[in-house]
């Protein structure tokens, strides 16, 4: 069995075929209990965790199997040991595998699902809502870089077709005889109907700085047109429902809301920080489903957001990770 396993780690070791370096290589989606550190208290979840090396030209192959033994021995100190957040894990686990596979970086990537105990708007009963809390590290010899990031659901209504259906509204009144100052009296007074998309929202910030993903995720719920609730009582249905139409988004609002709130509630990120946002909505009137993003270091956003005028580059999540 040694000696099978000897010809094993030979073979990786090996001088490939084809002498190219490769950016990535490693295993994703490995299913792990992980102890996280959340609000003051401890909680087992499950996660996801993926896991890549560069490899260099003159190596076949990275050891594979050595993954999930590596993880096994990484994650024991923390569940049996202190609870980590999930940025500090993956750093953990980073440094872990840079140290026993000799790769000059890794980059780990874990996904949990969290659940976060809310109160439903109007009646206050308790309801618990899942986020996915995703925290990724990138490391190497000498340094290392964390991103913390959630992704949370909410509602966005759409602006464009309740435009629509206030102006066809607008005509109809006209049309029954009243005056066009009560119409805009009525219009204003009245929910005005319009198509809604559940929506996805995704925030990472990187950078040395403590984050909380909570209020991440408050940030990300906040973006979109109105927070959904698993619970809901009519009079809390009722809210939900007037609340988003009240306050109608594209995709691309949830977006510069969510960066801008981040901004403003984490005033001391460095400039060379980084920040992603992205909003994905499924749509009901249409196949297809519509997304936007943007990213780039904290002083590329605070520049476009002070000069008014475009950013030279959006600087990207693997390229903040690699620098």
């Amino acid at each position: 069995m040694t000696e099978s396993r000897e010809l094993l780690d030979d073979l990786q070791a090996s001088t490939p075929e084809v002498r190219l370096g490769l950016s990535r290589a490693g295993v994703q989606g490995v299913a792990k209990a992980i102890r996280l550190s959340w609000g003051g208290a401890e909680k087992l979840i499950s996660a996801e965790i993926d896991c890549f090396v560069d490899l260099h030209q003159s190596q076949k192959g990275v050891h594979m199997s050595r993954f999930p033994e590596l993880f096994e021995e990484a994650i024991d100190e923390v569940v049996i040991g202190e609870a980590f957040l999930v940025e500090e894990l993956a750093e953990h686990i980073a440094r872990h595998i840079v140290g026993r596979q000799r790769a000059g970086r890794a980059e780990v990537r874990i996904a949990a699902r969290y659940p976060l105990e809310r109160r439903t708007p109007v009646t206050g009963l308790a309801t618990q809502e899942m986020i996915s809390i995703v925290g990724i590290a990138a490391a190497s010899e000498s340094r290392v870089r964390r991103i913390v990031g959630v992704e949370a659901t909410g509602i966005n209504a759409c602006p464009c077709a309740q435009g629509l259906v206030r102006g066809k509204a607008s005509e109809r009144l006209l049309e029954a005889g009243f005056e066009e100052p009560d119409v805009e009296r009525i219009l204003e007074l009245v929910p005005i109907a319009t198509h809604n998309q559940r929506g996805r929202g995704t925030l990472y910030v990187g950078g040395d700085r403590p984050v909380n993903a909570e209020q991440l995720a408050d940030i990300v719920e906040n973006s979109m047109s109105s927070p959904i609730y698993e619970l809901l009582k009519r009079p809390d249905e009722l809210f939900v429902v007037e609340h988003a139409h009240l306050q109608p988004r594209f995709v691309e609002d949830s977006v510069r809301i969510s960066l801008q709130s981040t901004l403003e509630r984490y005033p001391d990120l460095k400039d060379e920080d980084f920040v992603l946002a992205r909003q994905l909505n499924f749509e009901t009137i249409h196949s297809h489903d519509v997304l936007a993003e943007r990213y780039g270091t904290v002083g590329e956003l605070r520049g476009e957001l002070r000069d008014g005028e475009p950013a030279a580059r959006h600087t990207e999540l693997r390229d903040w990770l690699a620098s």
